[in-house]
């Protein structure tokens, strides 16, 4: 996909000249002298002309920009939606905690519950963006995904209630669900590792005993430092 923006100035649009496949030129005074080129006949790349009022409310423009193209690149690279207003979190929360009640037994059901506690993390943020009641909300939306029944339901943001995601038409890359997902759980793997090691590095410490001062060492107090 390519975009071209451009924005009106005060001293209009001149048609300078009209070639031959590079389509219709234009010269504009924005801050400067600049030439558009539209209308061409096969196109190979684009410019993007941003304008705000601030800096901040360029860059600020810019990374909307940014994100924009990054969700369309996404989508034709994996053509796949899922339903957005924290649904998927919430179906996958429900799935784990019905799974480590019902198939696992122990204390080996907490890494189950503790990831599914992770997961709704997510929709709880949007309640509380939201402005709304975010127990009673959490709460709701457990209801619906209870057994399946409900999963494309989520929070509207707009709103603060729960509603069904494809009415609303929210819906998220897939692509960018699974690498956050994957992502924060290797995050999560490697701080256990680095814990573990950390641990035994102190265990040993702990088993070494106190450090004797070497023969040459001889403690001052500061006497012949201070002169």
């Amino acid at each position: 996909f390519f975009f071209f923006f451009f924005f009106q100035a005060e001293d209009g649009i001149r048609d300078v000249e009209r070639s031959r496949g590079l389509g219709d030129v234009y010269k504009r005074q924005v801050h400067g002298y600049f030439c558009y080129f539209v209308q061409c006949r096969d196109p190979k790349a684009c410019s993007i002309v941003l304008r705000g009022a601030t800096k901040d409310v360029l860059n600020e423009v810019e990374r909307n920009l940014h994100d924009a193209m990054s969700v369309a690149r996404n989508i034709m690279l994996n053509p796949k939606l899922v339903p957005g207003g924290g649904a998927l979190e919430m179906e996958i929360a429900c799935q784990l905690n019905d799974y480590a009640t019902k198939e696992v037994k122990g204390t080996e059901q907490w890494p189950f519950k503790a990831l599914a506690s992770a997961f709704e993390v997510i929709p709880r943020t949007l309640a509380q963006n939201s402005g709304t009641d975010v127990v009673r909300r959490l709460t709701e939306l457990r209801e619906r995904h209870a057994g399946g029944k409900g999963t494309s339901f989520g929070i509207d943001g707009n709103t603060g209630k729960i509603a069904d995601m494809r009415d609303c038409n929210i819906w998220d890359p897939a692509a960018v669900k699974k690498q956050a997902t994957k992502s924060a759980i290797e995050v999560s793997c490697m701080l256990l590792r680095i814990d573990d090691i950390v641990s035994g590095i102190k265990k040993e410490k702990r088993g070494a005993g106190p450090s004797r001062m070497d023969e040459g060492d001889v403690e001052t107090f500061g006497d012949t430092r201070d002169g």
